[in-house]
């Protein structure tokens, strides 16, 4: 059986207990005890201290106390935060104790703050207290409360932080007079019942995700003039404030901002069409320039005939919550799965390095098992060569282990979290400032792990994509070159021995092999690379991972803008080597020793919460859906 748990009027001893009105300086003893005449003898007067008295010399004076609790040096002062109803009892405590009483307390207080002790029941000992006005019961553990045990002089309401899930019970009998009703941070599902005396209410950070039904219940409040939504899932709808603003006509703030007449003219009429709006928050992610990445390419040594040709590309990733209602197709170009299908083994490569790469495909359902990324072995290589070499089509992998043989080298930092997907910018060489001129439109249907992943906020990663090309055909060993220096050599011995019978043909022959050589040499000079490449899986390399906070977009704010730094990763030696590499000017060494400040690695992230600002707006954008 679950034990009992702790009571509001509990909670309320302990605190006064804490207090220590009955010990010193507080409260009556030796320190005042001729202040305060026999009960037997001043039966008419014995709330009245004899002030007339003189105290003995072992006593203390009224003032000497009251300097020993209002001093912030002394070691009965109160601590910082305290009420100033705690403040005036430890005072009258010191000048008249014989006062506090327990019907002192109960007609006394007319605000009681009851905030983190693990209370979890509202007890009908507070009715006790019959001019309480003001009741604040934030940080406890309360999942409901009965509005029987209210007092019925009660006017604020505060139950921030707690777990309810449903106000019918506070609804049932509320206080006649209750002015205002803080509910924030709990975990609200429905709407609320009927409050009729309610001007001011707060349902902020809640799971609230009918903004109709919602509406349709505040409509019966009357007097209710202050509300507050946002941070339930209702409220990243594009059209939350408009549609709240008309169907509320009396509402003069909402979400702590006032509604002016303007806005009540721009959106009147919203609420007739609240049938025909879609239940979909929409977001838009942009990914603007990368600065301060590592050129890796020019640490790497000059490729031979036979490879390995190494190309370098650099993309951004981020996560985002995936929509099990709504449609993921138009995500496939900027997805990267867990998995993915290994890039074409084969490819006809350029002399520039493309600045785009084909984005990857998601795999099929079967094959989405998570599984870790293991190298490709030696043996594996030479299977691929020879399956390249032979001209045979390399079948796709149909397990999970073979998938694993083939993907990526994965860095843990670029898989998803649970329940989101993982998103790219194209791929681009690299440059000083790389611009990745990326933007994705979010459509979002399921408004609850929405909320949670705002809240959670988003991993922003800076990936390099290495890739190692190999000539499908080896070249060959023995250098054409000196085959055909050794015929020349042996026609020239036959012209000396005298063998001059030759006609113009021979003569003609001999030049067309010397031209090819020449030929050949030059484009040995010029190291083309092969046209038909085998390419090895891609290499991955975090240079850089961090959090981007996406709270905001609860609380109000319709834009996220930041620029994600991750530190230098750029050392004096490979800018060194990528300036000597592009420029000709050697006396530049000298003053890049001295003057050496190397940018950090940066990224320009913005994340947009659509909002309508109008009617029309709001009905173009159910018009656009429809026709999409």
């Amino acid at each position: 059986m679950e034990a009992p748990g702790r009571t509001v009027s509990a909670a309320v001893q302990e605190h006064l207990r804490q207090l220590c009105l009955h010990e010193f300086p507080c409260g009556t003893g030796s320190w005042n005890k001729s202040r305060f005449l026999p009960q037997t003898w001043r039966s008419w007067r014995e709330l009245i201290p004899r002030e007339e008295v003189a105290g003995s010399p072992g006593e203390e004076t009224v003032e000497d106390l009251l300097g020993l609790v209002c001093s912030p040096h002394s070691p009965w002062a109160l601590l910082e935060g305290c009420s100033a109803e705690d403040r005036f009892l430890r005072q009258l405590a010191i000048q008249n104790p014989r006062m506090l009483k327990d019907t002192f307390f109960y007609s006394y207080f007319r605000s009681l703050q009851v905030v983190d002790k693990q209370v979890s029941l509202v007890d009908k000992d507070l009715l006790k207290f019959l001019k309480l006005e003001e009741l604040v019961l934030s940080a406890n553990q309360i999942k409901e409360i009965d509005a029987v045990n209210l007092p019925p002089t009660l006017k604020v309401l505060e139950l921030y932080g707690n777990s309810i899930t449903s106000m019918e019970c506070l609804c049932v009998r509320p206080p006649p007079g209750l002015q205002h009703l803080g509910l924030g941070h709990n975990k609200l599902l429905g709407p609320t019942q009927s409050l009729p005396s309610l001007v001011s209410l707060d349902l902020g950070f809640n799971a609230l995700t009918d903004l109709q039904s919602m509406m349709g219940s505040l409509r019966s409040l009357q007097h209710l003039r202050l509300l507050v939504l946002q941070g339930n899932p209702l409220a990243l709808l594009p059209y939350y404030r408009g549609f709240t603003i008309d169907s509320l006509a009396r509402l003069c703030a909402l979400d702590d901002v006032t509604v002016s007449p303007s806005e009540k003219h721009q959106f009147l009429g919203l609420s007739r069409s609240g049938d025909f709006l879609a239940q979909e928050a929409q977001f838009v992610v942009t990914i603007g320039r990368v600065t301060g990445v590592l050129d890796t390419s020019v640490l790497d040594p000059e490729p031979g005939p036979q490879g390995p040709f190494i190309t370098y590309s650099y993309y951004v990733t981020y996560d985002f919550v995936e929509d099990e209602e709504g449609e993921r197709s138009e995500y496939v170009e900027g997805v990267l799965a867990e998995i993915v299908k290994p890039s074409p083994s084969v490819e006809q490569l350029g002399d520039q390095i493309p600045e785009e790469v084909i984005p990857k495909e998601v795999i099929p359902e079967e094959a989405k098992d998570p599984v870790e990324s293991v190298p490709t072995t030696t043996s594996q290589s030479a299977e691929l060569e020879e399956s390249e070499a032979s001209g045979r089509s390399t079948p796709l992998p149909t397990s999970t282990e073979e998938l694993a043989k083939l993907r990526p080298l994965i860095d843990s930092q670029l898989c998803p979290s649970p329940g989101t997907v993982l998103f790219s910018t194209a791929r681009k060489p690299w440059a000083d400032v790389i611009q990745c001129h990326y933007e994705m439109q979010h459509r979002l249907r399921d408004l609850v792990p929405l909320k949670a992943f705002l809240l959670a906020g988003t991993t922003v990663t800076v990936v390099e994509e290495k890739i190692l090309s190999w000539p499908v055909v080896p070249p060959v060993v023995d250098s054409p070159l000196s085959t055909k220096k050794g015929k020349g050599e042996k026609d020239k011995k036959q012209k000396e021995k005298g063998k001059k019978g030759k006609d113009g043909n021979d003569k003609a022959a001999v030049k067309g092999e010397k031209e090819k050589a020449k030929d050949w040499k030059g484009a040995k000079k010029k190291k083309e690379l092969p046209k038909e490449l085998r390419r090895d899986p891609a290499i991955l390399q975090v240079l850089g991972s961090g959090r981007v906070l996406l709270e905001p977009l609860l609380m109000g704010e319709p834009l996220v803008s930041t620029v994600c730094n991750f530190g230098v990763i750029r050392t004096m030696e490979s800018d060194r080597l990528a300036f000597f590499r592009d420029s000709k000017n050697k006396k530049a060494k000298k003053v890049y020793e001295s003057d050496y400040q190397p940018e950090p690695l940066t990224v320009e992230v913005q994340v947009q919460l659509n909002q309508c600002r109008s009617a029309g707006e709001a009905l173009r954008v159910l018009a656009a859906q429809r026709a999409h």
